[in-house]
């Protein structure tokens, strides 16, 4: 009835059914895209661009990286690494790809690698990493891709080689101006004022405001869960000012692991000096599909909520593959900044007013699909149908041809609420370095409850739109078995896709919390932690919540069930005391959290 398996699991399917009363809500089919749309899920759901950088070596791939996202005049506007353009938003999840109208100057001819954005006084301003003298641009419409030049040719900078991953600063409070930069293994992180009625040209020299220190701070070490000896990296600076502090942020330890996270300093100036902020990283998420959070920015939206962007590790064809995420921030009672990270890959409610509790725009809808049997028309070597179910974006099906009607079903096990599907492209040998009309996505996705009889579930064969991590929210939920994905066109000459991801509710309880849960500090090393537990029957997975205090639990390592249940953490910082607590989660909900272990400092 299936065709070809392609590699078709045996494990068996947790079961679901209909889990509770639906919520109706109005809305209306817009393009494949719901108007009225609550949620949103990472990767954020952009048109990617390919990019040109590798063409010589021959690897084609689509990144997006060091995002920033700027709120001017109460819209988004996004810009990113090499993208020839930038996004904009009026709601953070329908995004509109903008082409810079620049003439008579000249887009750079490199692209623009980290640039720096920041609305001020009416004016959104946009510069780029660079070792030379390049314009500073400026619009007040950045919605219609139209820029100017502000300052020409910023002069080269004294004091620093530089600036790259530049990050600019507007003090409303005393009308001054700054820049801070470096990206480097070697180098720290620079500060230096900018004079506005100069055009932002530089004053002074840039001074030297802080290192990595990875022999004190576990997280800044480099490699695969902090494992290796290399030099890391620092790089990606942002400053925000919070209640009369200056919180200078910045990314490590490198950008292509898991581990890669945003850390704070704080200050009483703009300039320092600086205290390392003591529950750091402030934005880390080294488990799950989602990897890596770090190099972003950190901006507020209409409701005055506070978001914490990042460049998550993809690294299918290249190292620097990379996507873009977004995680709910704030600053607690202390002062201290952190972002929510927990289920930080799974669908989440776009606010629609301040909120008050960290977690409270998580859905609650669950991943049902995780090693769930898969079949397929056809798959290609080692690329088979199950790697669409194992929650790794590295791993992927290929199919025989890019032909439409090329598909993939799903089995959950059992009748489930499905609320939202995420389909995730990959490139497999594609060779394009360049995205343009060609380049778009469309398929449709099909349910059913029997394998036999189908109905749509969503269409996008009229779109015209390119979405390598398209995420479609169910304008209402639908308790079906079976998803079948139906190929129409992408633009590469194969069809490959890493994940479908599915999520709603299951069958019957959440998972009772995991028992025997013991935490460790290395006698031999205070960077790192050993943590063990007991499997709980059923689960899916495990949420390890840490952080300074037991009311400071705002890090998540998520393991899956069907890893070891064990973990040695070493991101933890020397002297630092840190508290401990882990939930299970199934298809079905989250349990609730043990009780907290606390680990005391070395002496």
């Amino acid at each position: 009835m299936w065709g070809d398996s392609g590699g078709l699991m045996h494990r068996p399917a947790y079961g679901c059914l209909l889990a509770f009363v639906l919520t109706l809500y109005v809305v209306e089919p817009c393009g494949g895209q719901f108007v009225g749309q609550r949620t949103y899920c990472n990767p954020v759901d952009i048109n990617y661009q390919y990019n040109f950088e590798q063409k010589a070596r021959g690897i084609s791939y689509r990144a997006g990286a060091d995002p920033v996202i700027v709120n001017h005049k109460g819209e988004y506007f996004l810009f990113v690494t090499i993208s020839g353009g930038w996004w904009h938003s009026k709601d953070l999840v329908n995004w509109r790809f903008i082409k810079p109208d620049v003439a008579p100057h000249q887009w750079p001819k490199e692209d623009m690698c980290a640039p720096a954005a920041i609305s001020a006084g009416g004016k959104l301003y946009l510069f780029q990493s660079t070792f030379e003298q390049r314009p500073i641009w400026v619009t007040t419409t950045p919605e219609t891709g139209r820029l100017d030049q502000f300052n020409p040719r910023l002069p080269q900078m004294p004091g620093a080689a530089g600036p790259w991953d530049p990050a600019l600063f507007h003090d409303e409070e005393t009308d001054r101006w700054f820049m801070y930069f470096g990206s480097s293994n070697l180098y720290p992180i620079y500060g230096i004022e900018l004079d506005y009625t100069n055009r932002l040209s530089y004053v002074g020299s840039a001074d030297e405001l802080f290192k990595l220190h990875p022999d004190v701070h576990g997280w800044e070490r480099f490699g695969p869960n902090h494992s290796s000896a290399i030099t890391p990296f620092m790089e990606g600076a942002w400053m925000t000012k919070h209640n009369g502090k200056y919180h200078l942020q910045y990314a490590a330890p490198g950008t292509e692991y898991n581990v890669y996270a945003n850390g704070d300093y704080i200050g009483d100036g703009p300039l320092g000096p600086f205290t390392y902020a003591p529950n750091n990283p402030i934005s880390y998420k080294p488990g799950g599909f989602v990897t890596g959070t770090g190099h972003g920015n950190t901006f507020q939206d209409n409701f005055g909520n506070y978001w914490n962007t990042g460049t998550p590790w993809w690294a299918v064809n290249f190292d620097f593959e990379r996507r873009i995420a977004m995680f709910p921030a704030a600053f607690d009672p202390d002062g201290l900044l952190f972002a929510n990270t927990r289920f930080g890959d799974f669908p989440h409610y776009l606010p629609t007013k301040r909120w008050q509790n960290k977690d409270e725009l998580f859905t609650g809808w669950m991943l049902l699909s995780y090693r769930k049997p898969v079949v397929a028309s056809s798959y290609r070597g080692v690329y088979a149908a199950a790697n669409v179910t194992d929650e790794n974006p590295r791993s992927f099906w290929v199919a025989n041809s890019n032909k439409p009607g090329e598909w993939l079903a799903l089995d959950l096990g059992g009748p489930c609420e499905v609320c939202a599907v995420q389909v995730n492209f990959t490139d497999y040998k594609s060779g394009l370095y360049a995205s343009d009309a060609s380049v778009y996505t469309q398929f449709k996705l099909y349910h059913s409850l029997d394998g036999t009889n189908w109905m749509v579930l969503a269409d996008l064969t009229n779109e015209k739109r390119d979405r390598p991590n398209a995420y479609l929210e169910l304008p209402a939920p639908v308790r079906t078995r079976h998803i079948k994905y139906e190929h129409a066109y992408v633009a590469s000459p194969n069809l490959a896709i890493s994940d479908i991801r599915v999520f709603g509710h299951g069958a019957g309880e959440a998972p009772r919390t995991p028992i025997n849960f013991q935490v460790r500090r290395d006698g031999n090393d205070p960077r790192n932690a050993f943590i063990t537990w007991e499997d709980v029957p059923g689960s899916v997975g495990y949420n390890i919540l840490w952080g300074i205090r037991d009311d400071k639990l705002y890090q998540t390592y998520q393991v899956f069930a069907d890893q070891r249940t064990a973990l040695e953490l070493r991101a933890l910082t020397v002297g630092q005391n840190y508290s401990f607590a882990i939930e299970a989660f199934n298809e079905s909900g989250v349990s609730k959290p043990s009780a907290t272990i606390e680990i005391k400092a070395d002496r």
